[in-house]
Order: structure tokens, then sequence, then C-alpha cells
């Protein structure tokens, strides 16, 4: 796999494009650092996978599709979150199981969820979230609201039976969906080179006649200029669509992972020279776009942010007993 130098022509970004491209990004970068720093002092239980490096696919992403198109992924979901718009706090708030969190404390990392921000999880089960992905799809083709649904998985997801069913499915029913497949390099510790007999995975749809294109997936512009052009061809009715984002993780799979099945200078080669954030922190610098001063006004800004939702996460109250017996049913 190979990852373009950052000198590729892609269309170029506004000022207001780039600005708001590093803040979102960066915003996710520092929350991940704080989540795995409360994870490190036993505030955060359960399982926690950061989403630190990877930031570029899901920020281009929301910068390319419309309000009211929703979005589903797996469990590496809070970079997900951040960028649909849903509050630090609250995120924060639910990794620590405290009453204020978006799942009342009950979810924990890798199951949120925000109506409000048309984000539908978060989802342990690998895999799991590509059939309700085309399942939210059918029902936006039902109602003929001419919305979109962005179905988020890893590369060690596509190799589930369950997402080529729903390929099948969304094919023969042409719903407005696309798969977005996060090619991070390694499937929990196990590299795509001995997990896949076919790398390019912007293929994987080829026998049910859905089109795909692999994406820098370290490059904002790149994933934006894309994703608002493949949003516009499924939105219009021609069914759904793959696209590979050629990304990378900077941490283990999970907190728990001391990701020994590669090397040091594998991962400080990433963020030398594909970094997501430094790419637009350079192009804002060196074209003047903003000062010195002003990257430090945002990165302080951004901190205040993160700081404050560390914050609230610790002080808010844990959720009663009797949360255990709501939202357990919906009566229709």
């Amino acid at each position: 796999m190979s990852y373009p130098n950052g000198q590729q022509s892609v269309p170029a970004f506004t000022r207001d494009e780039e600005l708001h491209a590093y803040r979102e990004m960066l915003l996710i970068r520092r929350f991940e650092e704080k989540a795995g720093q409360l994870y490190g002092m036993g505030l955060i239980g359960g399982f926690c996978h950061l989403y630190i490096g990877q930031e570029a696919v899901v920020v281009g992403m929301q910068m390319a599709i419309e309000e009211g198109d929703q979005v589903i992924t797996t469990y590496r979901d809070h970079g997900h979150m951040l960028a649909a718009g849903m509050d630090a706090k609250g995120v924060m708030a639910e990794l620590t199981g405290r009453r204020g969190g978006y799942s009342r404390g009950k979810g924990g990392s890798m199951h949120m969820f925000s109506k409000e921000r048309n984000f539908y999880g978060g989802h342990g089960i690998v895999g799991a979230n590509v059939p309700l992905g085309a399942g939210i799809a059918f029902a936006n083709r039902y109602r003929g609201n001419g919305r979109v649904c962005l179905t988020y998985f890893g590369d060690g997801a596509a190799n589930q039976g369950q997402v080529y069913e729903t390929f099948n499915m969304a094919k023969l029913w042409k719903l407005p969906v696309i798969f977005i497949i996060e090619n991070n390099k390694y499937a929990m510790g196990t590299s795509i080179d001995r997990a896949a007999a076919t790398t390019d995975f912007s293929h994987r749809g080829a026998s049910f006649a859905i089109p795909g294109e692999q994406v820098d997936g370290m490059d904002v512009r790149a994933v934006k200029a894309v994703g608002t052009r493949v949003a516009g061809w499924v939105r219009e009715g021609n069914g759904p669509y793959i696209l590979e984002m050629l990304t990378y993780r900077y941490r283990g799979h999970s907190m728990s992972d001391p990701a020994k099945y590669r090397t040091r200078e594998e991962v400080q080669k990433m963020r030398e020279e594909h970094d997501p954030i430094e790419q637009v922190r350079r192009r804002l610098l060196e074209g003047k776009l903003v000062s010195e001063d002003d990257m430090k006004g945002i990165d302080a800004e951004i901190r205040g942010i993160v700081n404050g939702a560390a914050e609230f996460a610790q002080a808010d109250p844990e959720p009663e007993p009797s949360e255990l017996w709501t939202d357990v049913m919906v009566e229709a």
C-alpha cells in the first residue's frame, strides 16, 4: 500500500475550509490523547480504541455531506462523534460512565448515539454495523428523503461475511449508502498482507457491480473532494459506492495493545511524512493564511475544550442504579 506524498493534485481548500479542517482534526487528536490519559488513570474502563492518525477521513467526509445525512461506524468511534457535532463533554462523560454521557453512562466507548446529530453508533461487534447502515439507507429510500448514510468499517471487518450479504442487497435495491473502509493496514495486530487475499479493498464490491475507489485518507482535501462527488452520485439514486480510505493509526488497536507487530520507525515515518493535521498546519503557515500566534490561539482554544470535557466527566455523578431499567424497550 502506498500513500501519496501530499503533493498530488487535489482541489485546494479556501482559508475557511483549511481552518475548519484544522480545528476539527485537532479537536479529535487532543480529545483522544486526553482519553488515553484518563484510561491510564483508571477513569475509563472496558475497551477504548483511539482514532489518532485517522482524523482526515471523518472530517473530510463530514465536510462532503449534507445536513440530515447519517453516520454509523464501529468501535473506533470518538472521532466520528466529534466530527458529527456531538459535544465533547457528553462524549467524555460517556467514556467515564457518567450521567451526562450520551448513553447516560451505560454505553461506554463503543456504544454512543445521537439522533439529533444523525449519529447511529458506535458498535462493538466487528462488521455488524454494516447491515445496520444499509438498513438506515433502506429507510431513506423508502421515505424518499434524499438522505445518504455513511457506513464506516475497517479492513478487518471487510473480510466478514455479513458485509458481502449487505453489498448484495444494497446493490439489488439501489440503496443510498457509501461504504467507507478505513484501511489502517492492521486488523488488530494482523497486517492486511497476511489476512487478505486481495488488498485493494475498493474492488471488494466488484462481483456486485458496486463501484469503488481508493482515497488518500491522510489528506483531508482528497477525502472531501471524493466524498462530495460520490455523495452526489449516490444521492441521485445510483445505488451504493465503496470508498477505501488509505489511512493509519499511530496507537495500538486498543489501549491494551502494545503494537509490537510493527516498528517504531514505521510509525514515525507516517507521522513525519503524512500526518493529516500537520499537512493543514503547514499549508496555513506557508501560505501566510494565518500567523503563528493565530495557530497558538487555536491550539489553546482546543485544549481548553478538551480539558473542560475531562473536568466535566470526572465531576459528573455516576448513574443511579435505576438507570438499569431505562431505555430497555421502546413502545411504538
